[in-house]
C-alpha cells in the first residue's frame, strides 16, 4: 500500500501517525495542510491503493516556481523526524463500495509500521448535534480502550469534552445487558468504523472533531489544528485569551489555499 520515495523506506518504529478522514467541510484534511506546511514535512511517499480515485495535482504547499510544478497523487504521506511525526494527507475520495477495505488496509500499514498511536482527525454535521452539545466548545475526542489507558488523564487535564454516545435506537426498549448506546459521528467518513474496528483490534487511536457545516470552514480547520497541537505540542502556542478556550498558534497557511474556492470569475462576463 505504501509506496516509498526513498531508496530504503525509513519509517522508524514508536511514530505517531497523523491522518484525515473525508468529512463535512473537508475539516481534517484542511487542518493536516497546516500542520504539514508549518513544521515543514518532507514529503517520503504516497499510499497506491484501488480504494481511491486516481488524482494528480501540483504540488500544494509549493514556495516557489521551481517546486511549484512537483507533482502530488491523492494521497501522500509526510514525516517529521524532529517530531516523530508521520502525516497522510489525503485528497482522493473513497471508490463506492471500497471503504471497508481500505479500513482493513490502513489498520494494516499503520501496525506493519509499529505506529506507537494513530490521531484521526474529522468533523461531524453540526444540524445532527444533541441539546448538550448546541453550546460550550464543538470539539470532541474518543480514545480507544488501548489507547484511554495512555492519555486518559491528559485529555482530563485538558479539560476536553469526550464525544456523548447516543441511543441506537430512540424510543424502542432494550433487553437487559443489550448495548443500546454507540458513537455517532454522521459526515464523518470512516471515523466512526475506524474507531470501532481499532478498539476490537486493541490498535490505540484517537479520534478528535469538530461540529461544523459546508462553507467556509478554514476557522474550524485551525480550530481542530489548536485542538491537536493542544495535546502533541508540534508547534508553539500562546494562551488564549479567555479562560477555557483552546491555546491559539500561528500556522502557516499552504499556497494551495489561495484557490480554495475556485478562482475569480473572468470579468469578461459582465
Amino acid at each position: 500500500m505504501f509506496v516509498s520515495c526513498e531508496k530504503e523506506p525509513n519509517i522508524p518504529r514508536g511514530y505517531t501517525l497523523l491522518l484525515p478522514a473525508v468529512s463535512v467541510g473537508n475539516v481534517g484534511q484542511l487542518a493536516v495542510d497546516l500542520i504539514v506546511h508549518t513544521l515543514g514535512m518532507e514529503r517520503i511517499g504516497y499510499l497506491h491503493t484501488d480504494c481511491l480515485l486516481p488524482m494528480v495535482g501540483n504540488n500544494p504547499f509549493a514556495t516557489s516556481q521551481e517546486d511549484a510544478s512537483q507533482l502530488a497523487t491523492g494521497t501522500e504521506v509526510y514525516r517529521s523526524v524532529e517530531k516523530n511525526l508521520v502525516a497522510v494527507q489525503q485528497r482522493a475520495p473513497l471508490v463506492r463500495g471500497k471503504q471497508s477495505e481500505f479500513r482493513r488496509r490502513l489498520l494494516e500499514w499503520a501496525k506493519q509500521c509499529g505506529f506507537s498511536r494513530v490521531v484521526l482527525l474529522t468533523s461531524s454535521h453540526a444540524y445532527e448535534r444533541i441539546d448538550t452539545q448546541m453550546t460550550g466548545t464543538q470539539l470532541r475526542y474518543l480514545l480507544s480502550s488501548e489507547l484511554e489507558k495512555e492519555v486518559g488523564r491528559v485529555a482530563g487535564e485538558l479539560k476536553w469534552t469526550q464525544l456523548e454516545r447516543r441511543k441506537l435506537y430512540p424510543g424502542v426498549e432494550h433487553r437487559e445487558g443489550e448495548e443500546h448506546t454507540g458513537v455517532f459521528i454522521p459526515g464523518g467518513g470512516i471515523a466512526r468504523k475506524f474507531y470501532q474496528e481499532c478498539c476490537e483490534a486493541d490498535f490505540p487511536l484517537a479520534v478528535l472533531l469538530t461540529f461544523c457545516a459546508e462553507g467556509d470552514n478554514i476557522p474550524d480547520a485551525f480550530s481542530l489544528a489548536n485542538y491537536v497541537n493542544q495535546w502533541l505540542q508540534l508547534v508553539p502556542s500562546r494562551k488564549a485569551g479567555s479562560k477555557g478556550a483552546t491555546p491559539q498558534t500561528e500556522w502557516k497557511i499552504p499556497s494551495s489555499w489561495t484557490l480554495l474556492f475556485g478562482s475569480a470569475y473572468p470579468p469578461d462576463l459582465y
